[in-house]
């Protein structure tokens, strides 16, 4: 199989939340594919303007925009200046992302709704202003980032978990309603990846990290470079005709219901 499938040389990249973590790994991953990237952040320039110079000291072309992403106005002005100063976008990454760990009998519904609104909201602000251009050019691809709760429940995720459910059904709707327009909206889950987030959890015995290698087929915690390979495949030719799926790059947990606490 020809490696053109994969080549995104001469495609814009806009991954929202790409300043550190995942959301980085992933852009990474596309910029190395040949993506210029657009990384965008909301806590600070500083912090995006950080960002882009670790891409280039990579060797990978990107450009810093600094906006938030569940203002409308502010999401409508950033693609506009994108557009203008970099080209239309082919590749939206919407992985931006909260979660607020409460229980749901506990949790204020401000924290709540903002929750939504970060994680399930501003998927739909950011792509429906990108795919404007998407249609009029009969061509773009939209990855959401979703998660095994899209899926699953657990403890004191409640909003985290009402949102990514919500947005695999978005992305399935997005699906329905653009791919007749050579648009291609799928969705990543990512599992339990080591970033320096988890790192406080995954050390030896502590019961969380003994949970997740355990619960998990591979037995041990994601790398971030994981996501990379995902990412490229739903942004590239290579899946131009997959629409509305949810890639689950979780090392199997969803496979299986688990294993007794004794079983090798």
């Amino acid at each position: 199989m020809s490696t053109a499938l994969f080549n995104l040389q001469g495609k814009v990249a806009l991954v929202t939340g790409s300043t550190h973590g995942l959301g980085m790994a992933m852009a990474k991953g596309l910029g190395k594919a040949g993506a210029t990237i657009v990384v965008n952040g909301n806590s600070s320039k500083k912090k995006v303007d950080d960002a882009v110079k670790i891409y280039e000291a990579e060797g990978i072309k990107a450009v810093g925009f600094q906006f938030d992403v569940t203002s409308e106005l502010e999401v409508r002005q950033a693609v506009n200046d994108i557009y203008t100063k970099v080209g239309p976008i082919d590749i939206l990454v919407n992985n931006a992302g909260i979660i607020k760990r409460t229980p749901l009998e506990e949790m204020e519904v401000a924290d709540f709704k903002e929750v939504l609104d970060v994680d399930l909201v501003s998927p739909f602000i950011v792509s429906k202003q990108v795919v404007k251009s998407m249609i009029e050019r009969k061509q773009g691809k939209i990855i959401n980032i979703c998660s095994m709760m899209s899926e699953l429940g657990r403890n004191t995720v409640g909003a985290y978990a009402a949102a990514k459910g919500g947005l695999k059904m978005l992305t399935q709707n997005m699906a329905t309603e653009w791919a007749k327009h050579n648009i291609q909206i799928n969705g990543i889950g990512p599992g339990y990846f080591a970033t320096s987030q988890t790192a406080p959890i995954r050390v030896d015995g502590h019961p969380f990290n003994d949970f997740i290698i355990n619960r998990t087929p591979a037995a041990k915690w994601g790398d971030p470079d994981d996501l990379a390979g995902a990412a490229i495949f739903l942004a590239s030719k290579a899946s131009d005709f997959v629409n509305g799926h949810i890639l689950y790059v979780d090392g199997g947990i969803l496979a299986t219901i688990g294993k007794p606490s004794n079983e090798d």
